[in-house]
């Protein structure tokens, strides 16, 4: 019985699914928006928001745990400069998973994760194109 047992395992060794999620969650601070199966979005989404929570409260220590995860210099400052000055009336929900189907190949469920606020960045860019 798995009970009170959180988090789920995707198939893999432990090592193989914190690697995993560490550069599933690096993805989706770099790009806003990733493409994955759901139980992975699932998952990527529970640190996602935790990361997002740690750049909100924007100390030191906060900043050497989110890089303790994260491992990229680049992706830690955009999450504490920009990411968390987005966020920074918003208590929590963070993210958001969009169901897109099934994938050709094995029928698996697909979904994208982004983060809340994509689509307005999305048009301020093209705005600017313009």
């Amino acid at each position: 019985m798995r009970h009170r047992k959180a988090g789920r395992k995707l198939g893999r060794t432990a090592a193989h699914r914190k690697a995993m999620l560490r550069n599933m969650v690096t993805a989706l601070l770099e790009h806003e928006r990733i493409v994955t199966t759901v139980p992975k979005a699932k998952e990527a989404r529970r640190m996602a928001e935790k990361m997002i929570t740690l750049g909100k409260r924007g100390d030191l220590h906060a900043r050497r745990q989110a890089l303790a995860y994260i491992r990229s210099r680049d992706i830690v400052a955009k999450l504490f400069d920009e990411i968390s000055a987005q966020y920074a009336d918003r208590q929590g929900g963070y993210t958001r998973i969009i169901r897109t189907g099934t994938r050709s190949g094995d029928a698996a469920p697909m979904a994208i994760v982004e983060l809340v606020g994509y689509e307005e960045a999305y048009e301020e860019a093209a705005g600017e194109e313009e």
